[in-house]
């Protein structure tokens, strides 16, 4: 074992939250600071340390990364760019709600349930009540708290946080902070999906042994690894010659520049590049090491799944979109909106860069409209005739020439109410298939 892993596993054997330093721990181990230092970088990665401003860096549990809707007390102090003031050993605890406190002590009893946050003022009464109920405390205003308060927090393990923005502030903060995770809930990464601990062949490996591990485990693709577990290849049954001997090794017949993903690789970049390449199975590597695999029935399930959910939180995108309703008229479908504040560049018309978005997103959902198909955006090439006001009416005809098995060609026409041409666009779409 490295030097590396084992710095790695002596932080997992540490106790949440145990405070961490690359001095210590390089002293601790007899290793370089160099060699610490990459290696507590590796762990943040990994989410089982963090490094909070003022506090440093802690051992914590590790995080499900799903887990999007909630936020650690850890995230709000970032956040409102605070200062722990007590209770430090909770401050990985996850929040439920936050309640701001303007009103009276009975009124605010009723709120407060264990794992909230109540933002308050100076009220020490507040603060105490909150403590005694479970709750974690944010003095906003810049205020701190008394002694007696700093220890009731440190017994409960529940944090007390100052900012010095006002209650109105701090509640909008962690608001959008919130609504910025439910975005994120949509990009599915392959760590998401990806099947961990996977079945393997050796260089060495003979095609006698491959056919019995097809047999038992019932499927035919594999990755290739070296002694040190780093991918070097990809077996499947196309690379199987037909005058192969049962005794030749796999590294004699294997594809050898097999493509690879990482377990933050996102999900649509890999149905990308899986269709674009014709491959069936993305080996999952982290330093090159084999950690997981990937398959396009997956990755196809899960971009179903990302469809189906309701939308949580709105984009960019979404926001524009927003303003825009469609019909089908001869066999086009027609979208008509207007153009919002939004889409404006600096001189007051419609940007480019918005136009393009509004113009590649209505071609691809005109596409899926019509044909039903997983899609990708290959290409597009765009001509703009004329300027657009804000609050335009525009009509946007999206017009499908041609779906085969594998591109989409699709013609796009922008127009305002008095039938002028805005813009005119073609796009090439790849089809991602099952």
């Amino acid at each position: 074992m490295s030097k590396h892993e084992d710095i790695i596993n002596y932080i997992l054997s540490l106790e949440v939250g145990h405070k961490i330093s690359v001095r210590g721990i390089a002293a601790d181990l007899g290793v370089s600071d160099g060699t610490a230092y990459r290696a507590i970088k590796d762990c943040e990665t990994l989410g089982i340390v963090s490094t909070i401003p003022r506090v440093g860096t802690v051992r914590i549990e590790k995080v499900e990364k799903k887990s999007i809707d909630t936020l650690t007390y850890a995230a709000v102090v970032n956040i409102v760019e605070g200062t722990i003031l007590g209770g430090k050993e909770g401050i990985h605890k996850t929040l439920n709600k936050f309640v701001i406190g303007a009103m009276t002590i009975d009124a605010m009893e009723r709120y407060i349930s264990p794992g909230c946050l109540l933002i308050v003022g100076n009220r020490e009464e507040a603060q105490e009540l909150a403590l005694n109920n479970e709750s974690a405390v944010l003095i906003s205003g810049g205020f701190t708290c008394s002694d007696r308060i700093k220890k009731l927090a440190n017994e409960k393990c529940l944090p007390i946080i100052s900012s010095s923005y006002d209650t109105f502030t701090i509640a909008t903060m962690i608001n959008k902070a919130i609504s910025e995770s439910l975005i994120k809930k949509d990009i599915i990464l392959v760590e998401d999906i990806m099947i961990q601990n996977p079945v393997s062949l050796r260089v060495d490996t003979t095609i006698g042994q491959w056919k019995k591990i097809i047999i038992d485990k019932k499927h035919a693709r594999y990755p290739v690894v070296d002694d040190e577990n780093k991918v070097v290849g990809v077996v499947t049954l196309k690379d199987l010659p037909i005058d192969a001997s049962p005794n030749d090794t796999i590294g004699k017949i294997m594809s050898k520049t097999p493509i690879t993903v990482t377990p933050k690789t996102t999900v649509a970049y890999t149905a990308h590049i899986m269709s674009w390449e014709g491959i069936e199975l993305a080996p999952v590597v982290y330093g090159k090491k084999l950690v997981g695999i990937v398959t396009r029935r997956d990755v196809i399930k899960a971009l179903q799944y990302a469809s189906r959910q309701p939308q949580v939180s709105d984009t960019l995108e979404d926001m524009i979109l927003k303003s825009f309703s469609y019909e089908i008229e001869d066999g086009k479908v027609h979208y008509t909106g207007n153009i919002t504040p939004q889409m404006l560049d600096n001189i007051g018309t419609a940007s480019w860069s918005s136009l393009n978005m509004l113009i590649s997103t209505i071609g691809l959902a005109g596409l899926r409209l019509k044909n039903n198909i997983n899609i990708s955006m290959d290409s597009i090439m765009t001509y703009f005739m004329k300027p657009v006001q804000v609050d335009s009416n525009i009509h946007i005809y999206v017009n499908v020439i041609d779906v085969g098995r594998n591109f989409c060609k699709v013609e796009v026409d922008m127009y305002n109410d008095n039938k002028d041409q805005i813009a005119k666009s073609m796009l090439s779409a790849r089809v991602i298939k099952k």
